[in-house]
């Protein structure tokens, strides 16, 4: 998946992984000679999308740069049970004290990736994009933003500085969705401007107060068709809200341009991976 641009924040991430699962020093594998050499062959096992071969890169690169990495398989690709994804060559401490942090960053994104391609293939030949949601694990935003893309679904809006999403809360502090939609405006001509709404009501003002998405928030579907009839194509319509995976195909046939779905990132299943070793 080489168009996907990686995150910058690879080095810094697994660092604090490193940190966090060595400490001062990997005392088990310090029984082991320092000039033990070793290989080990990585493999899935089941069925899933790849994602998070830079992350593994990134720790053998930190923890022993002389550590040989060889990829069978490339992010985005399908895995099947029992098949060998990738192969380490290299000391045998280093080996083993980078094994934990590599397959935690590998059955993470692994499995965000699956759960993306399980949703983006369900509205697959439509108008409608997938999107993540900001619902990810603390310290893995970027690298999961990355994996919903190599599972082929979208990135709704990074954090809380690259576009606007005025809530209920917003709205209540503001005064209403016009007064908050035009300040967002004057404040940042540049940035999208995206409105929840709860009904049709406040849908109707958020259309006249010309955001640039609307999102229907748990709206029924006979609602969320009165809303593509009133938006006649005037801005993007977003629907989210508790919805699942057999609704998907039903909410795309309504002519609506976006679905977002935090269970791409906070409901995924990790997929199982396992590291066969052997002394070189």
């Amino acid at each position: 998946m080489s168009n996907i641009p990686l995150p910058d924040d690879i080095a810094q991430v697994v660092r604090s992984a490193l940190t966090e699962d060595l400490g001062n020093g990997d005392v088990t594998a310090a029984l082991i000679a320092a000039d033990k050499m070793a290989e080990a062959t990585i493999i899935s096992r089941e069925t899933a999308v790849l994602c998070g071969s830079a992350w593994v890169d990134e720790v053998y690169r930190q923890v022993d740069a002389t550590t040989k990495v060889r990829w069978h398989k490339q992010d985005g690709e399908r895995l099947s049970p029992d098949e060998s994804v990738f192969s380490l060559q290299g000391p045998a401490r280093a080996l083993l004290s980078g094994e934990r942090a590599a397959l935690n960053f590998l059955q993470t994104l692994s499995g965000t990736a699956t759960t993306a391609q399980r949703y983006a293939r369900a509205v697959a030949g439509t108008q409608v994009c997938i999107l993540d949601t900001r619902k990810t694990i603390p310290g893995l935003r970027t690298a999961q933003k990355y994996a919903v893309r190599c599972g082929g679904a979208h990135n709704h809006r990074i954090g809380l500085f690259d576009a606007f999403l005025i809530k209920e809360n917003h709205i209540e502090a503001a005064g209403s969705i016009t007064t908050a939609v035009e300040r967002a405006q004057e404040m940042r001509a540049d940035l999208p401007v995206e409105v929840e709404v709860e009904n049709l009501e406040e849908f109707r003002e958020a259309l006249g107060a010309g955001a640039d998405i609307v999102m229907l928030d748990n709206f029924s579907l006979s609602d969320v068709h009165s809303a593509v009839s009133l938006n006649d194509g005037q801005l993007k319509i977003e629907v989210s809200g508790n919805v699942h995976l057999d609704e998907l195909r039903v909410l795309a046939d309504t002519g609506i341009d976006y679905i977002s779905v935090g269970a791409l990132t906070k409901h995924l299943q990790s997929i199982d991976f396992s590291m066969r070793f052997k002394e070189s």
